[in-house]
C-alpha cells in the first residue's frame, strides 16, 4: 500500500510539473526600422536552402543568396544567413514567423548580426521583401511584408492600399532615401 502511494506521487508530480515551451514573439516594425535595425540590405536570389542541425539540436536552414545589388552594406557577392525552422530528415522545426524562400526567387533582405556570427533576418518574415513581375503591368514589383508597425490599433481591411505591390524602382528609391536618412541621424551606414 505504501509503494502503490509512493507511485501516485512520482506520476501526479510529474503529470503537475510544466514541460519547457517555446514561443515565437514578433514585434511589428516599418520599414524605417527595419533600415536602420540592419547591417545589410541586399537584393539578391535564393541559390541554395540547406537545413542542418543548430545550437540546442534546434533545426536551421542555412540560405544562400546571390547579391545581385546592396542599399545598404556589402556582405560579398554571395551571402549565407540562417533562418530557424526546417525540415532535416524525418524531422521538422516549425518556427512561426519565419520565412520560407524558394531556389530561383528574387527577394530583398534586411540582414543583421551579432558578433562574428552569420547574419540572420531582421524581425523574422518582415525582413524579406518579395521580388516579382506584375504579369498587367509587366514591371518588378516588390511584395511587402505582412505585418506592419503602426502607432494605434488598426481594424484590418480587405484591400488595403498599403499592403499593394510597390513598383521595384520606387521601393529602391525609398530605401536608399531612408538609408541615406538614417546614415545622417548616426545610426549604422
Amino acid at each position: 500500500m505504501n509503494r502503490d502511494l509512493v507511485w501516485c506521487l512520482i506520476v501526479l508530480t510529474l503529470s503537475i510539473v510544466p514541460a519547457a515551451a517555446r514561443a515565437t514573439v514578433v514585434v511589428p516594425a516599418d520599414l524605417n526600422e527595419l533600415v536602420r535595425g540592419s547591417l545589410a540590405i541586399v537584393r539578391g536570389r535564393v541559390v541554395s536552402v540547406q537545413a542542418r542541425e543548430g545550437d540546442g539540436r534546434r533545426i536551421e536552414r542555412l540560405v544562400r543568396v546571390h547579391a545581385l545589388s546592396y542599399y545598404k552594406g556589402d556582405l560579398g557577392e554571395d551571402v549565407m544567413f540562417r533562418v530557424p525552422g526546417g525540415t532535416l530528415g524525418r524531422y521538422r522545426t516549425l518556427v512561426i514567423g519565419a520565412p520560407e524562400y524558394v531556389e530561383g526567387e528574387e527577394v530583398v533582405l534586411f540582414l543583421n548580426a551579432r558578433g562574428p556570427s552569420m547574419p540572420y533576418v531582421l524581425g523574422l518574415f518582415q525582413g524579406t521583401y518579395r521580388v516579382t513581375t506584375d504579369e498587367l503591368a509587366k514591371t518588378r514589383v516588390v511584395v511587402p511584408a505582412g505585418l506592419q508597425a503602426t502607432s494605434r490599433t488598426e481594424r484590418v481591411v480587405r484591400g488595403d492600399g498599403s499592403r499593394d505591390p510597390i513598383a521595384l524602382s520606387a521601393f529602391e528609391a525609398q530605401l536608399r532615401q531612408l538609408v541615406a536618412t538614417a546614415s545622417a541621424a548616426g545610426a549604422r551606414p
